[in-house]
């Protein structure tokens, strides 16, 4: 196991080579354990030489199980009362900033990394990457959705999608550009802009493999899930 373990006295455990990955969460009992099963897996990765990684869960409004699958997990959780995925991420990245990460990895509860995510990162050699999403099980779209995703969506390197759900940046980096905005959506976007706009070198990559979820339910109004209604929006009828 490669989890970082809380220290007797709380979550500032300051570590020289410390990852932090952040996981909001609004209510994801169902989908949570498969995403810290993958996570342990990718922390677990040899090219990681050991490197402590340090998950956390954003406990945003839940009302459900969500903490008790975390906490069975070994995870650290910190709750928070806002419907927001802006704030969630920030605060989970300020909690692995605090205790000594160097590296913020984003990903989101409904998610599933490869077994090499954090690898190919830090592999990169650059202050943040953003990488691309693919979904498992389409069966709650109509097939004209799906392939309407996919003759438009770009997997491959030298894209320019942004996915909370598959991204990374440096611990220096994010606290030059400024954390996540508060914002219930497209604040991946925004700290990617802000990124930019402090000449920030980034990995538009699609080595980095994140499996995310198609529900019709989505938590987040420009998650990804939800960006998939809008094209069932646009597809005539006839379709």
């Amino acid at each position: 196991m490669r989890f970082a373990r809380k220290d007797p006295d709380g979550f500032r455990i300051r570590r020289q080579n410390l990852i932090g990955v952040v996981i909001p969460a609004h209510n994801e009992e169902h989908h949570i354990g498969a995403c810290l099963a993958s996570l342990r897996l990718a922390a677990a990765f040899p090219q990681l030489a050991g490197e402590q990684v340090m998950p956390v869960v954003v406990l945003d409004t839940c009302t459900d199980g969500t903490e008790s699958v975390a906490a069975a997990a070994g995870v650290r959780t910190v709750r928070l009362q806002a419907r927001n995925v802006g704030r969630a991420r920030a605060v989970g990245a300020r909690l692995a900033l605090d205790a000594g990460a160097r590296w913020l990895a984003f990903t989101d509860a409904d998610s599933v990394v490869a077994p090499d995510w954090l690898a190919a990162q830090l592999g990169l050699g650059t202050d943040a990457v953003c990488g691309t999403v693919t979904v498992d099980d389409w069966s709650e779209h109509d097939l004209a959705i799906r392939e309407r995703h996919l003759a438009t969506y770009e997997d491959r390197d030298g894209h320019r999608h942004v996915h909370g759900a598959n991204l990374g940046v440096s611990a220096p980096a994010y606290r030059l550009a400024g954390g996540f905005p508060p914002l219930v959506c497209h604040e991946d976007v925004a700290l990617v802009r802000a990124l930019q706009a402090i000449g920030a070198t980034i990995a538009w990559s699609a080595a980095l493999r994140v499996v995310t979820s198609a529900r019709r339910k989505w938590r987040a109004p420009g998650g990804f899930s939800a960006t998939l209604e809008r094209l069932a929006c646009d597809i005539p009828a006839s379709a």
